[in-house]
């Protein structure tokens, strides 16, 4: 029976040990773009929706309303400020005029790559101590805890029921 206690134990103390790193990344993460974005120029808002931008390219304003759980009139504002500041424009859809796609400026956002090098250094640094199953683990993790986070987040600006 005390094997059973100890395991539980364990799994008690792993639990907690999770949601306190997980807090800890979720901080060191919003403190690193708040720093990056200040020296962008942009909120936290506006420096992670051009991640997004770069990552997935142009999208309508409802689709970024889909992949980031924001409210549609906080990402009409959010859009405006973006081109207002020279990172975005906005075009026609060339198949369908009535939709209009936000697209990076490649060239401005490219000379803000090398605030990203010592992190993205260290990362790689990081992924080397790692065998090919144990990253698949920490992917997984990642792309999970990522959906349920944009739940969340959804759930919170009503955008999820």
């Amino acid at each position: 029976m005390a094997r059973v206690s100890s395991d539980a134990d364990r799994r008690g103390e792993l639990l907690a040990a999770l949601h306190q790193a997980g807090r800890e990344h979720s901080n060191a993460a919003v403190m690193f773009h708040a720093a990056v974005g200040a020296r962008m120029g942009l909120g936290m808002t506006e420096e992670k929706t051009l991640d997004l931008l770069e990552r997935e390219g142009p999208l309508t304003a409802g689709e970024i309303v889909a992949r980031t759980g924001l409210a549609p009139a906080s990402v009409s504002g959010l859009v405006d400020r973006l081109e207002r500041k020279g990172f975005v424009r906005r075009s026609r859809d060339h198949a369908d005029g009535r939709r209009v796609i936000v697209e990076i400026d490649r060239d401005r956002v490219a000379s803000f790559g090398a605030l990203f090098a010592d992190f993205v250094s260290g990362l790689e640094a990081l992924y080397a101590d790692y065998t090919d199953e144990q990253l698949d683990v920490i992917l997984d993790f990642l792309r999970r805890s990522a959906a349920i986070q944009q739940r969340a987040t959804g759930t919170l600006t009503g955008e999820i029921a």
